[in-house]
Order: structure tokens, then C-alpha cells, then sequence
């Protein structure tokens, strides 16, 4: 199957008015375009800033709520490897925020995208890190199977019958929800670095992580990666799970 995927702009691309107003006088660089319709901007440093920046700009109706990352990232700030936020906004056009920039570089950048099993390795770190790290009975976010379905109801999907029920929990989490590869941040040394893009963080089984950042392995450097992801985060594939949550993803 042919999957689109999110990537950096292929063509120019106009600055909404809100993220030229944060930027003032520094450089802005378009980086990022999601598949709905957002846009994400590098924004060198400003006078009142000690390091440059990265501005999400989603366009209103987009279904993607900034506000919600907002919170979570909030929630994450001392807790957990992810960027912190500096200031946000929405106006008749969308909504905007502003994270300070972390110094690494995303999994699917051109560096790692050549050294896959590496990077496949660092994104499995990274999951095994924060399910490691937050115990889910203080996270305020729910990532289960029944709030997700109760959200794609809410919003008209049609979500097929034998996937309204989950299997058995094998392990309860603070999931990030958007696992896949370009979520996650390498320093040069290989490292894991952070997480971003994490509007959808909440508590749920490890595999709701798990089956969509090992399938994203392949959308983003071709097939050959799952086993090095699995070794990494020290687990073996769990195929029924595996189907179960990547067919949720998809309906949800």
C-alpha cells in the first residue's frame, strides 16, 4: 500500500501573518507540512530568546488542536525529554505555537534516513525511555482504545466493530500517540534526544506505540528496520497486537 506521508514542503510557502508577527526580524524556514494542512517553521533567534525556536501553525478546521500538544507538553516540562514551550496563539486563520528548538535532528533527517538501523534503534530508546519513565496513574491524558474511538465517532469516522474492543492490556503506558519515526530527535552521537508532535500523549497499552513506530520504519526508510527496533526497545514482536493497533491507527 502506498502510504502518504507528512514531509518538508516541497514547494514555497506562504508565512501566516501570526508566525511572521513571533518571528520579528529573525529568519523563518519552512520545514515541515503535515497532512493536514499544517505547517512547521525554524525561527532563528530573537532578541528576547537564548535559542531559536520551531512554530507549528495549523490552519482552522485542520482537525489537529495545538492547544491540546500545549497542554501535554506543559504536562511533560521536568517530567520528560520534550521541547518546551515559549508561547502560542490562534487568531480567524488558525492557531499557532512556539517550542524552543532542541539540538538534534529528527529520525528521518537526510543524515539518519542513510543510517536507518540506527535511527530505528535510537526511536525504539526513545519509546522504551518514556514508557519507563511516567508512571500512567499520574498522566491526565487517556490514550485507550475507547477514548480514541469515542474521539473518531465524535468526528464521523466509521471505526469497524471488532476493533471497538482491545486485547488483553499487556502493558499500561504514557503512550506518545504519534510514534512514528519523524517524531522522534537523535543527537550526532546517535542518542535519543526527545520527542515532539506529542498532541495525542496519553495512558494506553505499549503497543498503541509499539506496532506504529516499528510499521513507520518502513514508511520512512523501506523495509529491513522492525528488527532493530524490537531489539532496542528489548522486546519480541507481538503479532496479534501488532495487527490489532496498526488497523486502529488507520480507522482512527
Amino acid at each position: 500500500m502506498t502510504r502518504e506521508l507528512a514531509g518538508a514542503p516541497e514547494h514555497v510557502v506562504d508565512v501566516p501573518r501570526a508566525v511572521a508577527a513571533f518571528a520579528g526580524d529573525a529568519a523563518v524556514v519552512p520545514v515541515w507540512r503535515n497532512l493536514a494542512g499544517g505547517l512547521t517553521f525554524r525561527v532563528g533567534r530573537r532578541p528576547d530568546d537564548d535559542a531559536p525556536s520551531f512554530v507549528k501553525w495549523n490552519p482552522r478546521g485542520s482537525g489537529e488542536s495545538l492547544a491540546e500538544e500545549e497542554r501535554r507538553l506543559d504536562w511533560l516540562e521536568g517530567r520528560f525529554r520534550a521541547p518546551r514551550v515559549v508561547a502560542s496563539g490562534r487568531d480567524e486563520h488558525g492557531e499557532w505555537l512556539a517550542t524552543a528548538a532542541i539540538e538534534a535532528e529528527s529520525a528521518v533527517s537526510p543524515y539518519w534516513s542513510e543510517r536507518a538501523d540506527a535511527a530505528a534503534r535510537a526511536v525504539a530508546f526513545g519509546l522504551r525511555e518514556l514508557h519507563d519513565a511516567l508512571d500512567p496513574d499520574d498522566c491526565p491524558f487517556d490514550w485507550g482504545v475507547d477514548a480514541r474511538v469515542r474521539v473518531a465517532d465524535r468526528a464521523g469516522a466509521r471505526v469497524p466493530a471488532d476493533l471497538r474492543e482491545a486485547p488483553p492490556i499487556d502493558r499500561l503506558v504514557v503512550c506518545h500517540g504519534d510514534p512514528c519515526a519523524p517524531n522522534t530527535l537523535i543527537d550526532r552521537d546517535g542518542r535519543f534526544a526527545g520527542i515532539v508532535d506529542v498532541g495525542r500523549l496519553g495512558v494506553g497499552d505499549r503497543w498503541a506505540d509499539l506496532a506504529v513506530a516499528s510499521w513507520s520504519l518502513e514508511w520512512n526508510y523501506g523495509d529491513g528496520h522492525e528488527a532493530a527496533f524490537f531489539d532496542a526497545y528489548g522486546v519480541a514482536p507481538d503479532p496479534a497486537r501488532i495487527v490489532y493497533y496498526r488497523a486502529l491507527w488507520d480507522a482512527t
